[in-house]
């Protein structure tokens, strides 16, 4: 399993505005605050809308410490998508958020 560290993910999503996050975390920890751009599909739901995950794009998963995120990078990635963990979640998270 691919993964990154919380500032190189920022410093990825700054280099790459078009990066493609995917927030796993539930509606409620969500709106407490989430990186900008990032696709909010809670981790229960994610086997329902892979038909909204593009299949050709590399994807940062992104959760509250790393656990749940790391749990849907290796769904994906047995189901064929490219994708990244992001370590330590939004708990290490520095950047911006909406």
């Amino acid at each position: 399993m691919k993964s990154m560290t919380t500032q190189e993910v920022q410093e990825y999503i700054k280099n790459n505005p078009e990066a493609s996050l995917i927030d796993v975390r539930e509606t409620e920890e969500v709106a407490a605050g989430k990186i900008p751009g990032a696709e909010h599909i809670p981790l229960g739901l994610l086997e329902f809308r892979l038909q909204d995950i593009d299949k050709s794009k590399e994807h940062i998963m992104v959760c509250r410490s790393g656990n749940r995120s790391g749990q849907a990078t290796r769904f994906l990635e047995d189901r064929g998508y490219n994708v990244i963990n992001m370590d330590g979640g939004m708990m290490n998270w520095e950047g911006d958020t909406e």
